[in-house]
């Protein structure tokens, strides 16, 4: 009753431009029961219509305000205790809900992440927040179960416990028969996903006691199986999609008319009087009160003040501590920390020390910092015994274990829902993504739930990580452009999201530290864009020169945001990142050899955020600037943000770019007609400056 009289209010405030969000729970109501039985140690995922399963649980914590938080949500309110007026959510740290934005199930892997990862913490000797026999909860529509990150999480579900792992998920399916105005065919939720192995079925419809058996028995399997457990629950939809959905548009009076028959609240009522728990007096005793209640606070939400400036709104969006970050990025590493993890061979401490390359410096790295940090997990295609497909993790399994370093299933957005879900739970996850082209097939997983939690939570739930993967082109077309994607700006444009693309493997070591340092201290999601081709370059000029090999840095020393590298210097400034420095290094030596040409270049090192202020330090230093960017032209990397912001904060110089062609990258030698070459660079310096 509370929840429908939450739903009531929410069209009533919306007439007074007070409310804005009317997606309502009536007809879900009987997901309560769900509320009821499960534990508020249990993590809930929840669908926007599980408004009766959010006031249930509420109930089992004494001091929560379910009824005055959800209006203040709804109203946009900065005092709404789980987003401060940024989304309408249903959400709670106290309750263990975190709150989700999703619409197509897009929570779902990250749920199965969480269910996964509650066993892992515990084999890793991280002690998890919660308890060892807590079960993870998330529910969704029959529509959204079409959905391929749906069918995604269910499946990754499926396999870990195929494969002998422990996954304690709940999915409810809450099954109302429509997606909007689209008809969900009779049966498909029972046929779709009642007979599936490894995942057990229960439907929950009839009379409430009924439906309450059976929601007991699948929770009850869930916690003692500890695996994944698909409870379909029968619901109907009353009154539309939402608030501005006209339902006689696509549906005959008689289907809403049979609908509204269907409404779970009469037909407790009646079963309720039917049994003799209760008396029609006390229902309607219960029903006034509920209303009172709700109006009365509804009253107090509708006047509470909203975010007014940009800064409020996006103050838990991108959290950063800089000295914070540089204590733990810098701090000691023990040194029987190391030995146990290095042996006697520590690779700055031989007696005959060698130069290395970046993915030797990146496997150095993370050595070290798994030794210092057990809460870090790395995974993901090939990395366990295999050690990655360029041998950048090596070795790292057997030095930690496979509790540690271990191999996923060949899916990017189940990856990035391990990651968010073993975040949640208390671990720092360090998942691989082959190659940056496979990113996109899971981009949202990143943009709309690992990036946006701190956001709509108000930072109280974050889930830091450090997102390695493999970047960009320069393979000499190996594998097309599934495997020279060099297009970065599906990732820069996401909000809060911290992007580091190092150019040499001492850097990479460092920056890597950083980045680490930044998710274990204030919770920041990462990508370390590491560039493929750079991964075994030796050289820089002629071949056999050892120019691009160096010393690895000892634990101790890091680079955080705004740390650029600068090389030379002249009345020419080149900005450039990853393969770019290598080009414009090589550029600058022919340049000065035959042209006369002194020019300094800048290695941003960080794409997301600009270290503007070096930007404009280096720039304005410089009678002109050129942008070297190996990305495409249009949108796909950092140069029209570079130059944007020169010309805006008064640069007077020359400014010119050197991008890749608005192409995909072809096979082979077709390569060099759409990449960025170091005749470009010369070329476009020489007209710069003439």
């Amino acid at each position: 009753m509370t929840s429908r009289a939450l739903d009531v209010a929410a069209r009533r405030l919306k007439t007074h431009g007070a409310s804005y969000y009317t997606i309502s729970s009536a007809g879900h109501e009987q997901n309560a029961i769900i509320g009821s039985l499960l534990r508020t140690t249990d993590p809930c995922f929840l669908h926007y219509r599980s408004g009766g399963l959010m006031m249930a649980r509420a109930r089992q914590h004494p001091s929560a305000t379910p009824i005055f938080d959800t209006l203040l949500s709804l109203c946009a309110s900065r005092d709404d205790p789980i987003s401060g007026g940024r989304h309408k959510v249903w959400g709670s740290k106290e309750l263990w809900v975190p709150p989700q934005t999703s619409t197509i199930a897009s929570h779902l892997p990250k749920a199965v992440g969480a269910a996964f990862a509650l066993g892992r913490a515990r084999r890793v000797g991280i002690d998890a927040p919660l308890p060892p026999d807590a079960i993870v909860c998330a529910s969704f529509g029959d529509a959204s179960a079409n959905h391929a990150t749906a069918l995604t999480g269910i499946n990754a579900a499926r396999y870990a416990n195929r494969r002998g792992n422990q996954v304690p998920i709940l999915f409810v399916c809450e099954d109302n028969g429509i997606g909007i105005s689209v008809e969900t065919p009779r049966r498909w939720i029972r046929d779709a996903f009642g007979n599936l192995a490894h995942l057990h079925y229960f439907e929950a419809d009839g009379e409430l006691e009924q439906m309450w058996d059976t929601c007991a028995g699948a929770i009850d399997f869930c916690r003692a199986g500890r695996g994944p457990v698909f409870l379909h629950l029968r619901c109907v939809r009353l009154w539309g999609h939402a608030g501005s959905d006209i339902e006689t548009a696509y549906r005959a009076l008689p289907e809403i008319v049979s609908s509204e028959r269907r409404d779970p609240l009469l037909g407790n009522a009646r079963r309720l009087i039917e049994t003799g728990a209760a008396a029609p007096a006390t229902l309607r005793n219960i029903v006034r009160d509920v209303r009172h209640r709700v109006t009365a606070a509804s009253v107090d939400a509708s006047q509470r003040g909203h975010l007014d400036t940009l800064a409020e709104v996006t103050a838990p969006m991108a959290p950063y501590d800089a000295p914070r970050c540089r204590a733990a990025a810098d701090a000691a590493l023990r040194p029987a920390d190391r030995r146990d993890a290095w042996g006697e061979g520590l690779p700055e401490a031989e007696t005959a020390p060698s130069k290395r390359t970046m993915a030797a410096h990146i496997n150095a790295a993370l050595t070290d910092e798994m030794a210092r940090r057990r809460e870090i997990v790395v995974f993901g295609e090939d990395v366990g015994k295999k050690g990655g497909v360029y041998y950048v993790t090596a070795g790292l399994q057997k030095k930690f274990g496979a509790s540690r370093v271990f191999d996923t299933l060949l899916d990017e957005t189940t990856i990035l829902g391990v990651a968010q879900g073993a975040a949640l739970v208390g671990l720092l996850p360090v998942p691989e993504i082959q190659y940056l082209a496979y990113v996109h097939n899971a981009v949202d997983q990143l943009r709309g739930e690992a990036s946006s939690l701190s956001f709509f939570s108000n930072g109280q739930f974050v889930n830091p990580m450090v997102v390695r993967i493999a970047s960009f082109a320069y393979q000499r077309g190996f594998g097309g452009h599934f495997h020279n994607d060099n297009s970065i700006g599906g990732l820069r444009d996401i909000p809060g999201l911290v992007m580091a693309a190092p150019s040499r493997g001492d850097d990479a070591a460092k920056m890597l530290r950083g980045c680490l340092a930044m998710a274990a201290e204030c919770g920041r999601v990462v990508c370390f864009l590491e560039p493929i081709a750079l991964y075994h370059q030796k050289d820089l000029y002629e071949e056999g020169d050892g120019g691009w090999l160096f010393d690895y840095p000892p634990p101790g020393a890091s680079l955080l945001p705004d740390e650029v590298g600068v090389y030379g210097d002249g009345d020419v400034t080149i900005f450039s990142y990853a393969n770019g420095l290598r080009l414009s290094l090589r550029a600058a030596r022919t340049l000065q050899e035959q042209h006369g040409r002194r020019v300094k270049v800048v290695d941003l090192r960080w794409l997301n955020p600009l270290p503007t202020l070096a930007i404009e330090e280096h720039a304005h230093e410089a009678a002109s600037v050129i942008v070297v960017d190996e990305c495409r032209a249009t949108g796909g990397g950092i140069a029209d943000a570079v130059i944007a912001h020169l010309a805006e904060t008064g640069y007077r110089g020359r400014l010119r770019s050197v991008r890749a062609a608005d192409s995909f990258v072809p096979l082979g030698p077709p390569t060099a007609a759409v990449l960025v070459c170091e005749d470009d660079i010369v070329t476009t310096v020489l007209e710069a400056t003439s």
